[in-house]
């Protein structure tokens, strides 16, 4: 049986340190002039093109030419499946690159400027998606707090789990920044997919625990919650692998879109089954835990004072004054002679 509770120091640092690097990612990229995050048009603003050229075309050939016009080094191209047409999204730009770049793309391709369509997107939109996603965010874990709390009558059991939600979340966003992923409208949605579905695996596991305290009433917090993860975890195990499998094929065969929303889910999935498994229940058992009682306070209180620490024949300690000490120790005496095995004499004829 794994021990889930007594190493959860460890796991604990295992996670903080995957959201301390990208936080590390961020602050890198930041200072270099890249921006913490590669934010999409939806959310850093800029303009989009819907570009019908009619033939068969290579995206390579589209992202060498945005470069070339644009000087911007991440452009993103997306082809509409089934058709000859493509889709641009880069940072603003002003009339006369936007001029250079049609210019270009319809030498290359012979087109007119019937077969070009562009819009902007302000800043002020793009704040306002930036504050609704973290809005989203926020509603979420509320509405998920209030009903845990509810569901086991425990509001330490919902704290647990937003805890571990929001280690969902925190990884999730950390890995945006490592590897780049671009921050659009996909971000939101995958944010809230693995939100509903690591809460799931928590609540599996806070079901068993449930079950187990009213069986296993002579244990404690910590027996009790090692038991319930180990019996849950292979179920645990399973789910999250048939969904990660499943979500690999998507990034695998789909489009650049479906790739940029598959990623971070196969991520957020991981990262849910490690907090399921390895933190929600720990941080149950940290909000229930209680203070360990020592005698080595009352020791030192005894060793200083007019006070004396005096063992009864069961082991246990009292702390007793100096005036009832030697009463206190005579009377343990008188039991350890009471209690001594006495000897049976038998009589002889």
């Amino acid at each position: 049986m794994i021990k889930i509770v007594e190493n959860r120091r460890t796991f604990i640092i295992v996670s903080i340190a995957a959201i301390l690097i990208g936080v590390i990612v961020m602050i890198v990229n930041q200072v270099s002039g890249r921006g913490a995050f590669n934010y999409d048009v939806e959310f850093s603003g800029g303009t989009s093109f819907t570009i019908d050229i009619g033939q068969e075309f290579s995206n390579d050939d589209i992202i060498t030419i945005v470069r070339e016009a644009t000087g911007q080094e991440a452009p993103q191209v997306q082809r509409v499946t089934g058709a000859t047409q493509v889709m641009l999204r880069m940072r603003s730009i002003d009339k006369e690159t936007r001029e250079s770049l049609i210019q270009t793309i319809s030498e290359k391709y012979s087109l007119t400027n019937d077969a070009f369509t562009y819009s902007d997107i302000s800043a002020t939109v793009s704040e306002d998606m930036q504050r609704s996603a973290v809005l989203a965010v926020v509603v979420s874990c509320a509405a998920m707090l209030v009903y845990v709390s509810i569901r086991f009558r425990d509001i330490r059991m919902g704290s647990a789990a937003i805890l571990a939600l929001l280690h969902d979340a925190l990884v999730m966003i950390a890995f945006y920044a490592i590897l780049r992923i671009p921050l659009n409208y996909s971000f939101i949605a995958a944010v809230l997919t693995i939100l509903g579905y690591s809460i799931n695996s928590t609540i599996v596991i806070f079901d068993r625990i449930r079950e187990n305290r009213g069986i296993m009433r002579r244990v404690d917090f910590a027996e009790l919650v090692n038991t319930s993860v180990n019996q849950t975890m292979r179920r645990s195990i399973f789910t999250s692998c048939t969904v990660f499998l499943v979500v690999l094929v998507l990034y695998i065969l789909g489009v650049s879109s479906i790739k940029e929303f598959s990623l971070p889910i196969m991520i957020g999935v991981i990262a849910g089954a490690y907090s399921s498994i390895f933190l929600s229940g720990s941080f149950w058992y940290m909000f229930n835990k209680k203070p360990a009682q020592t005698l080595k306070p009352a020791l030192a209180n005894a060793g200083s004072g007019n006070n004396k620490v005096v063992t009864n024949v069961g082991g246990n300690s009292k702390i007793v004054t100096n005036s009832s000490a030697e009463a206190a120790e005579r009377i343990i005496k008188d039991k350890k002679v009471n209690s001594s095995p006495r000897r049976k004499h038998r009589k002889h004829r």
